[in-house]
């Protein structure tokens, strides 16, 4: 029989790119659960298959309705679902961070209710994947770098405290309850379709924007000095794929992660240094610094590296290209969207 996988929050960069590769390398039947509101610009390449019934079909449902969430649970049976939906901006959380912790915190609880209430008679029950973020581990001393999942959480914005909730949720269900709920703590990820409110993303966005005369030459930008471990999304949902697939164990946690690090600046530097202007200035914006800064995220992934064989492929520099290669394509097209952000 086919399996068939929820895909909460497909319409975000991660949730669409694991729907790409879920197509592309499994024969699974998929349920993209997003909003009715939700923007579908990362998903516009599939809309042809969700037209022709073909595989893939969204399915609608909010974390902070329960109703429409025992809706969706209620419709199909799954044997795997990844949880991706969240408000997943930092800096965002710290001016709406009730939204954000209703949305991350009792949003995952509901939505991990629902499953309980719904799939009780399917035997196990799917197998689930609770994504909760380094964010959780903060401001982190020298000496217990690279992270480790033992390192103590230290949230350093209301988004970071969200999901330690989040993480928490899902532990919880899976020992009190018996799901097969297994958490990460994904390290920084980017490609192609990254929201404009992250470093990396806004910075490339801004470049090809300068490059079309569209603002002036100038780079705004927050902390520079936070050291960062980066890592491919194409990377990331291999990795998200691997673990629902290999071996699952119920109530487990794992750092995922790439392996090249550096400072924000020096992420910058690479980006201005593929400009096609040549006269790019970087300037400091203060409404772009956190009060707080999460800033040494360097992850230790043996524990995931060696229950499952996963590690990433895909090179820095290739990530960054094709970011910036995205926001040329994007600001060529002419879509409306903000400059300043």
């Amino acid at each position: 029989m086919v399996k068939r996988a929820l895909i909460t929050g497909v319409t975000g960069m991660v949730g669409s790119h694991l729907c790409d590769y879920l197509l592309a390398n499994t024969d699974w039947e998929i349920h993209g659960m997003c909003r009715w509101r939700s923007p579908l610009e990362n998903i516009e390449h599939l809309i042809p298959l969700v037209n022709e019934g073909n595989r893939l079909t969204l399915v609608y449902g909010d974390l902070r309705d329960e109703i429409s969430l025992i809706n969706v649970l209620g419709r199909a049976r799954y044997d795997y679902i990844f949880h991706l939906a969240a408000q997943s901006y930092p800096q965002t959380s710290f001016t709406s961070p009730i939204e954000t912790f209703d949305t991350n915190v009792s949003g995952t609880a509901r939505l991990l209710e629902a499953v309980r209430l719904t799939h009780k008679d399917f035997q196990e029950g799917p197998i689930v994947h609770v994504c909760a973020s380094s964010e959780v581990f903060g401001r982190v001393p020298k000496d217990q770098v690279p992270i480790s999942e033992n390192v103590q959480f230290h949230p350093a914005s209301p988004y970071a405290i969200s999901k330690v909730g989040t993480d928490l949720i899902g532990r919880y269900y899976a020992e009190a309850f018996g799901l097969t709920v297994m958490t990460t703590r994904m390290f920084t990820h980017t490609g192609p379709r990254r929201g404009d409110v992250f470093a990396e993303s806004t910075f490339a966005k801004q470049i090809a924007l300068i490059e079309r005369g569209m603002i002036p030459p100038v780079v705004k930008v927050g902390n520079l000095m936070s050291m960062r471990t980066w890592a491919d999304v194409r990377d990331a949902v291999k990795a998200y794929f691997m673990l629902v697939t290999v071996d699952p164990r119920k109530g487990e946690y794992y750092n995922i992660g790439g392996d090249y690090s550096c400072t924000v600046g020096e992420m910058l530097d690479f980006l201005i240094a593929r400009s096609t202007h040549k006269d790019i200035r970087v300037e400091v914006d203060k409404e772009r610094l956190r009060p707080i800064d999460a800033d040494l995220q360097i992850p230790d992934t043996s524990k995931f590296r060696r229950h499952t064989g996963w590690k990433p492929e895909i090179p820095f520099e290739k990530t960054m290209c094709d970011l910036l290669d995205f926001w040329r394509n994007r600001v060529e097209r002419g879509n409306p969207f903000p400059c300043n952000r």
